[in-house]
């Protein structure tokens, strides 16, 4: 096994930095710009798949012969540059422009708030069909940034110390709805090339999805692989598959077809080292235990020293922190090229656990690290804002109210 890093303090890739002070500048934009629904008949053709796209443009009157090139054009105009009007498609004749504009619109989700953390952690409230939200975070680093973005309307995991997991399912996501959190935070961010000029060659603000908001994307798989066939896409958005981590809680019997549909990297959402307490803190555990999930990670199909699976463990005070706990850890994953990324716990209104002292992170780590793994301590990012790792939960109303409110709410 390669030399690990040693167990620092780092910056979360994946966990949307505490509010440094009083004074600690938040920002809050509510935006009224209304939204553009679709005219009756029309398809959105965002999170349509290429063959789905060849097959629409056909159908509305496209000849066969010319639809590959069709596919190519349109394709790039929505994913590399970022065009929605059909009518600034100007490699298109006008004619086909008329046709694209009777038939099809392109639409992503509405962007109902944006909150802005001290930090630069982006929160967005995002509206999709039906009225419902989700929350979309951006998570700005040093020579990249990272989005963090949801599956599903809610989840149906009800892990016990994450506030999404109070949340019901609503229901699954569509490829359109996964795919345009991306444009929407794309725009946000000024990320696409000016018009007439190709596509922007220095460091991407958007360099890396993680599938780490609401929900669990293997209960969506589907709509999860076309979404990030899409964002891999050389022609368009063109992430590259080592660029997008999918986060599950262990749906077993999905996570060879995430190697071999997806073929991105792979974490897991651990956070104990007995079925006992994996029970009670990702209640799935009673579907497939420890021992299910982690003969899985044995045989991923693309598990490798260069692609190694990330074991997500949040420290619990009191829970899952001991030293006893480190080292059956360790025992637990021995054999599987791995990195453990130890995320103090985000606290949220009547949250039934605590951050674990920092001084016993530290020696979790120590251990982790001392067994032959890295072991990062991520920094909390975005927790002014809600905005960290398990904080997420799509509520206007909630959305609106301060911390004290919701604190006295929950007290009842």
């Amino acid at each position: 096994m390669n030399a690990p890093a040693r167990p620092v303090v780092t910056p979360a890739a994946t966990d949307p930095a505490p509010q440094t002070g009083a004074s600690a500048p938040i920002t809050q934009d509510v935006l009224t710009i209304p939204r553009k629904l679709p005219e009756a008949g029309r398809t959105n053709l965002v999170g349509l798949t290429r063959e789905q796209l060849r097959d629409a443009l056909i159908a509305a009157g496209t000849p066969e012969g010319q639809a590959k090139m069709r596919v190519g054009q349109v394709w790039q105009w929505i994913y590399q540059k970022g065009v929605r009007d059909f009518a600034a498609m100007t490699n298109l004749a006008k004619d086909y422009r008329a046709l694209l504009a009777e038939n099809f619109t392109v639409d992503v989700p509405e962007l109902v708030s944006r909150q802005i953390s001290a930090d630069g952690t982006r929160k967005y409230l995002v509206r999709i069909a039906g009225g419902h939200e989700v929350e979309t975070v951006y998570i700005p680093e040093e020579g990249r940034g990272t989005l963090c973005i949801s599956s599903q309307v809610g989840c149906t995991l009800t892990c016990t110390f994450c506030h999404t997991g109070t949340q019901k399912l609503v229901r699954n996501l569509t490829p359109g709805e996964i795919v345009g959190q991306v444009l929407l935070a794309r725009d946000d961010l000024g990320e696409w090339p000016a018009p007439g000029r190709a596509p922007k060659d220095e460091t991407r603000l958007l360099s890396n999805i993680v599938l780490m908001g609401m929900g669990e994307p293997l209960y969506n798989f589907d709509a999860v692989r076309d979404a990030m066939k899409i964002a891999m896409d050389p022609e368009g958005i063109s992430l590259s598959r080592r660029r997008i981590t999918l986060s599950t809680s262990g749906v077993v019997p999905m996570i060879a077809r995430t190697a071999e549909e997806i073929g991105c990297q792979l974490a897991i959402s651990f956070h104990a080292t007995t079925d006992e307490v994996r029970d009670k803190l990702v209640p799935i555990n009673k579907k497939w235990p420890l021992k299910e999930l982690l003969e899985a990670l044995r045989t991923y199909p693309k598990l490798s020293n260069s692609e190694r699976i990330t074991f997500e463990y949040v420290m619990l005070k009191g829970v899952n922190d001991s030293d006893d706990d480190a080292r059956r850890l360790v025992k637990l994953i021995r054999g599987i090229p791995a990195k453990i990324n130890l995320i103090p716990f985000n606290e949220w209104p009547g949250a039934p656990y605590q951050r674990s002292d920092w001084e016993r992170i530290e020696s979790f780590a120590e251990i982790v690290y001392r067994a032959g793994y890295a072991s990062p301590i991520r920094t909390p990012r975005g927790e002014d804002i809600m905005a960290a790792c398990g904080q997420l939960k799509s509520a206007t109303e909630r959305a609106r109210k301060s911390r004290a409110e919701i604190a006295a709410e929950t007290a009842r």
